[in-house]
């Protein structure tokens, strides 16, 4: 079928079902598989040659979990992106482990179901924290169900131990083609070039129908490049030259994004010259040279001459490389708190709680009857209800048909291999293949599925158990009916509570952005001095807020696009979410041109003054139709 067929047949399915039939496109991360095939493989055969098949088995989860989380970016992410679910799994392992021991089944249920709505709580905050509570709510459950001889703490140290070597080997291992120069920061160099490379398309789409999608592209990479700069660190500043230097380049790129989104917003063409400078810093940062001369655009407008006097910022700035401000501002634990615990927390919390508790109720229900007959692996149903409950994975009905088929060929194929393979040596091949597979199976998630349930079956072969395809089978669409039954039960307070979150979150920092630019002035008569706490001078505020502005937006308009691809019964409880998050866009952009012009004329015209009051209004009243409170947003001086 040629791309364009494919297009016209998504057209006339449903959303819920042409989301199933999606999967993301781009080139093979190499580096992530060859990453794989030296984690959870290798792991589980020095566990064989030193008789230590259970704890291999502990680690090979633990690697293949983190091999999930292993997704592009700097080291210094990583350390964040796969060390806190490993924390996390470690101590859901030993919690599980105890529990398992110690308590009966009502106790292990009641347990768990309040580790579920811990889990699912702080599984609003963010990404991180998201794979964080899976980490733990699987591994509590492997940890209780799993027939291991060792005791808690043995497993919890296995467990680390087997995401720590995944981390080890992202610190360690170069990527492909950054052998040459200093690869430690090869992950940050090509987000940082790649905001350049954006800003670049973006000058080039103003004026056509395309400034929309390029701007959003832009908010993603300055988002990846912020994330990458912004990990963990010993120290409170960049310890290295090149750090520092990176750091001094991406804060030199904010001010070519804010000149390069008040062109667009300006809605005229733009000449193929005023990108040229952009892509030559891109060029700069990619290949970790000089930048050379810059071609400047012409000065006609108040946005263009932003954008010379940005691209001679950035040249002075890559000349000196002597550090900048990342312009991001730290949620406080009683903000992260707030969220977990919002509205949108709160409903997380409770499915995720009803589909794990569940799961393990039914788990137990049939493991003490004995319908398992001699498999003990009763932790499969609530550790796939727990995969099957997340909605970052996608809306609710695309998970479970992509669970339901991708474990149906992965259980065929591992019947088919476990057939011929000698044990335990052909399996532990296949575990290495598997593991080498899970970064690129992660663009779908039938095909994510598939290679874990080959994976998983081989792990619990080798273990000593045996082939369990119909059972796992059985448990995933036991699992896909818990899910699908709770995901549609009413719950204390409003439907959508994710998406209201988000969005109410995106108004407040769209608030906070517009008030400081209208009642700052930025203008040639205010001198940009320090008047911030900590020292920040007013115009590095004004930047912190946009990306805060653009951040939340852009999250906002993830959550929406995925409640809009739910059922219909789902999908009415989000509907006008997505007109509210286009005014914000909308209004966001607005305050960056209106920024812009008052940099350079020290005032407002009567074009932006009366676009603000009429994004303003409209705003409100579709604020109030979707049932938001509508803030007081002034329009002051």
């Amino acid at each position: 079928m040629s791309p364009r067929s494919a297009v016209a047949v998504r057209t006339v399915l449903p959303p819920w079902l042409a989301h199933a039939l999606r999967a993301q496109r781009g080139p093979v991360p190499w580096s992530a598989v060859t990453r794989g095939a030296l984690a959870a493989g290798p792991l589980l055969l020095l566990a064989v040659l030193t008789d230590r098949v259970s704890l291999g088995v502990v680690a090979a989860i633990a690697a293949m979990l983190a091999g999930i989380n292993d997704r592009p970016g700097s080291r210094r992410a990583a350390v964040k992106r796969l060390g806190a679910p490993a924390l996390a799994g470690a101590g859901g392992m030993l919690v599980g482990t105890y529990l398992g021991d110690r308590a009966g089944a009502v106790a292990l249920i009641a347990a768990l179901t309040g580790l579920g709505l811990l889990a699912g709580g702080m599984s609003a905050i963010g990404p991180v924290a998201s794979g964080a509570g899976t980490q733990l709510l699987v591994a509590a459950a492997v940890g209780a169900g799993m027939p291991v001889p060792e005791a808690g703490w043995t497993r919890a140290l296995a467990f680390l131990a087997g995401a720590g070597w995944l981390l080890a080997l992202r610190l360690v291992l170069p990527t492909p083609g950054a052998l040459t120069g200093d690869f430690r920061f090869d992950g940050e160099r090509a987000a940082v070039s790649g905001v350049y490379d954006a800003v670049a398309d973006l000058l080039d789409a103003a004026g056509t129908a395309h400034a929309t999608a390029r701007r959003a592209a832009l908010t993603a990479a300055l988002d990846h490049a912020q994330d990458a700069l912004t990990g963990p660190r010993l120290r409170r500043f960049a310890g290295s030259a090149a750090e520092r230097r990176l750091h001094a380049q991406y804060a030199a790129a904010l001010p070519l994004a804010e000149a390069a989104t008040a062109l667009a917003w300006a809605g005229e063409d733009v000449s193929a010259r005023a990108a040229e400078g952009p892509r030559r810093l891109a060029a700069a940062v990619r290949d970790n040279t000089a930048t050379g001369p810059l071609p400047a655009p012409t000065r006609s407008a108040p946005a263009l001459r932003a954008l010379d006097d940005a691209l001679l910022h950035a040249a002075e700035a890559f000349d000196r490389g002597g550090g900048g401000d990342l312009h991001t501002r730290r949620r406080s634990p009683r903000a992260l708190l707030r969220t977990a615990f919002g509205a949108g927390g709160r409903e997380y919390g409770l499915r995720v709680a009803l589909c794990f508790g569940a799961g393990a109720a039914i788990a137990q229900v049939l493991h003490h009857s004995h319908w398992y007959g001699q498999h003990t692996h009763w932790y499969w149903l609530p550790a796939t209800a727990v995969f099957l409950v997340k909605p970052d994975l996608g809306p609710l009905v695309s998970r479970v048909l992509c669970r339901a088929a991708g474990t149906v060929l992965g259980a065929l194929v591992f019947a088919a291999f476990a057939a011929v393979l000698p044990r335990p040596e052909g399996l532990v091949a296949l575990v290495a293949v598997c593991g080498a597979l899970v970064p690129v199976s992660t663009r779908h998630f039938a095909a994510q599925t598939a290679v874990v349930t080959v994976l998983v079956l081989s792990l619990v072969m080798v273990g000593g158990e045996p082939q369990a395809s119909v059972s796992r089978i059985a448990e995933t669409l036991l699992a896909c009916a818990i899910v699908l039954v709770v995901g549609h039960l009413p719950m204390p307070g409003e439907r959508g509570g994710q998406v209201r979150a988000r969005l109410t979150a995106a108004t407040g920092a769209a608030h906070a952005y517009l008030t400081h630019v209208l009642e700052g002035r930025d203008g040639p008569d205010v001198p940009d001095g320090p008047d911030a706490p900590g020292g920040r001078s007013h115009r590095a505020r004004r930047w912190t807020l946009r990306r805060e502005a653009y951040r939340t937006l852009a999250e906002a308009r993830t959550a929406i696009a995925l409640a809009a691809h739910e059922l219909p019964a789902l999908a009415r409880h989000t509907e006008g979410t997505d007109e509210v998050a286009a005014l914000l866009e909308r209004l966001v952009d607005t305050t960056t041109a209106c920024a812009v012009h008052l940099d350079d004329t020290g005032r407002l015209g009567p074009g932006h003054r009366a676009q603000l009051a009429e994004l303003l209004a409209e705003l409100a009243v579709r604020r109030e139709r979707v049932g938001l409170t509508a803030p007081v947003l002034p329009l002051a001086g």
